[in-house]
């Protein structure tokens, strides 16, 4: 019967290819990486491992400088450690030209951009790499909440255009999300899922909508837990406590946006609050902005919603356990609400939304799978008290949690 549900809902057509087996392919084309920062020296390092050669640009000689510093400091460490051989550690090095000219990228089968989250850099970058490459070459971005088809819409062939959307650190997340835009045709979609497969990742397919399923899902482990911080339910380390030792998460939300940094955290709320034309359920929270205002971006700073001064005191949490309970589940309904919205709108289907929050932000278990032993009628009767109290949009139900409250069903 559970199953049977499943196939009621109707799926992305995109998510309906099948793919050649792996171990059919190899590749070992030149791969362009436009940005050398944290994600795209990362990105770099994936695709040289794999065995492409690798051309990463930055417009920053400095920034390039510093990446190759750094790619040879974790390739020393990778060896020190045991993971690499030293051999295999300087082929991969070899492997990775940094160049200080898109025109180097002529010969590239891919491009991934990996630069900053502005729509009108991004689409100035495509045009001029469009002019550089083959016409075969795909053309991808790995933006985390910017619209594809906008991006593709810079090109004079938007069909080779797609995001791919790696997570931070790139070299050791399992997930990157396969988006492809309205524009984009069959084969850049399959050719990339094939690609990005053989480096030894778990692909996902999104629909092109606004942070497409892990940023988007992800939004209530940040935003609810806020807002209970800013109603003086718990403090920081009280939420963090519950979230990590009751509901079995890696890091609670105030550690984990200190680690994110509030610039990129914030922005990615907001961008995501903006493009859903102000949809209450992702309002950002001025207690983040003001700490992004006074520069205090978490741990890269020192200061965040911890202090990470020298000699400074994390304060202890309040291990009342029918309190952190409260709170797990108060944010939990939240996150398994957003995860089946998104299955309502066909964003993505069950097993990939399941994918991208266990493989992509390392959850304990799948939020569809916790609302099954949960009781989907237990978070319908939560949402609707929440919204009783608030009066708020923010706590309505998903019309999919809803209906199979009503008809008796599960996800799985």
């Amino acid at each position: 019967m559970a199953a049977s549900f499943y196939m009621l809902v109707p799926r992305p057509l995109l998510h309906l290819y099948t793919f050649t087996p792996l171990h059919l392919y190899t590749f070992t084309m030149k791969t362009g990486i436009i940005g050398s920062g944290s994600m795209g020296s990362g990105i770099a390092q994936v695709a040289a491992t794999a065995g492409h050669e690798v051309l990463l640009y930055d417009n920053n000689p400095d920034a390039l400088r510093r990446a190759k510093a750094n790619l040879e400091k974790i390739m020393a460490r990778l060896v020190e450690k045991g993971r690499l051989e030293q051999e295999e550690a300087e082929a991969i090095l070899s492997r990775i030209r940094f160049v200080n000219s898109l025109t180097d990228y002529k010969d590239a089968g891919l491009v991934i951009e990996a630069i900053v989250e502005n729509l009108d850099i991004k689409k100035t970058v495509f045009q001029h790499v469009e002019e550089i490459v083959s016409e075969d070459c795909i053309i991808a971005t790995n933006t985390s909440s910017l619209s594809i088809a906008s991006i593709a819409s810079a090109c004079q062939d938007p069909s080779r255009v797609i995001g791919i959307h790696f997570f931070n650190p790139a070299p050791l997340m399992k997930l990157v999300e396969a988006i492809p835009a309205v524009q984009t045709n069959e084969e850049t979609l399959k050719r990339s899922i094939e690609l990005i497969q053989s480096w030894g990742k778990t692909t996902v397919v999104a629909k092109d909508t606004p942070g497409f399923i892990v940023n988007r899902v992800a939004r209530p482990f940040y935003g609810e837990a806020l807002r209970i911080l800013e109603e003086g339910l718990a403090d920081a380390p009280t939420i963090d406590w519950a979230m990590k030792e009751i509901g079995g998460f890696r890091m609670g939300p105030f550690t984990l946006m200190d680690y994110i940094g509030h610039d990129v955290n914030y922005k990615v709320t907001e961008t995501v609050f903006e493009s859903f034309y102000y949809d209450p359920r992702y309002k950002p929270s001025f207690t983040q902005k003001r700490l992004m205002e006074a520069g205090w971006l978490g741990r890269k700073t020192g200061r965040g919603f911890y202090d990470y001064r020298e000699g400074a005191k994390t304060p202890e949490p309040t291990k009342d356990k029918k309190l952190g309970e409260q709170i797990v589940w108060r944010i939990l309904v939240m996150l398994i609400n957003e995860a089946a919205d998104a299955l309502y709108l066909n964003i993505a289907s069950r097993d990939d939304i399941e994918l991208a929050m266990t493989k992509g932000v390392n959850y304990p278990k799948g939020l569809l799978q916790w609302a099954d032993e949960k009781g989907i009628n237990h978070c319908v009767i939560t949402l609707d008290r929440l919204h009783a109290e608030y009066l708020e949009d923010r706590y309505r139900c998903s019309p999919l949690l809803r209906r199979m409250a009503r008809e008796g069903r599960r996800f799985y």
